[in-house]
């Protein structure tokens, strides 16, 4: 199976291929949350029965399923710990830098980036050629380094966890609750991903519980 036919049997589930690395006659291909993956989630049953953490079961499910349809093996950046080394993996693949802010960018999702699983394949798999640089060298203004209302997330220090989390209690911060954290929609390579506000907001609710 190509790698076309891997993305496109991915995005049938929401899931798009988000980049991949050759490992001595093995293959390891990622995959993150698509613009249609929130759809696909509202339409399976994890994300109609009401229980906990959604996003993850329906990634497990499906990506296993896949993985046993493809013979590979399938890995999780959750349900740890011991975590799975995604961060060193999507930076491995050729198509995830550090951003301005600290967060990973993506050449084509941007700092929407958001990886369900990978898929290790026991054979190799022909890989197109990775990007040369890294969106932000092509962002004059870098508009995520100053979206932050409150410099949670800055070019120049690491990320003010307790900041954020003050702000999202304030009647301003209602803005980055409900629609996704600004500094990720500032992003111009994240704009024009498509991630829809819903599936932001649950994600803000995860990490600010009320």
């Amino acid at each position: 199976m190509s790698l076309a036919d891997i993305d496109a049997a991915a995005q049938a589930l929401g899931l798009i291929v988000m980049g991949g690395e050759r490992l001595n006659g093995a293959t390891r291909i990622l995959l993150g949350a698509g613009p249609d993956f929130w759809a696909a989630l509202q339409a399976a049953p994890e994300g109609q029965d009401g229980k906990p953490d959604p996003v993850d079961r329906y990634s497990t499910r499906v990506i296993n399923a896949l993985a046993r349809e493809l013979g590979a093996t399938a890995d999780f950046p959750f349900g740890g710990p011991p975590y799975t080394p995604f961060i060193a993996w999507a930076t491995a693949s050729g198509r995830a830098w550090p951003s301005p802010t600290g967060m990973l960018v993506h050449d084509t999702a941007g700092l929407m980036i958001s990886y369900r699983g990978a898929l290790t394949l026991p054979r190799p798999v022909a890989l197109p050629d990775t990007p040369t640089r890294k969106p932000c060298d092509t962002c004059p203004d870098q508009p995520c380094a100053t979206a932050c209302p409150v410099n949670a997330l800055t070019a120049h220090a690491p990320y003010d966890v307790p900041a954020c989390h003050a702000y999202l209690d304030t009647p301003a911060g209602q803005d980055c609750l409900t629609q996704g954290c600004r500094a990720r929609r500032a992003c111009p390579v994240s704009q024009a991903f498509g991630r829809p506000p819903a599936q932001s907001e649950h994600h803000m609710r995860a990490f600010h519980p009320s």
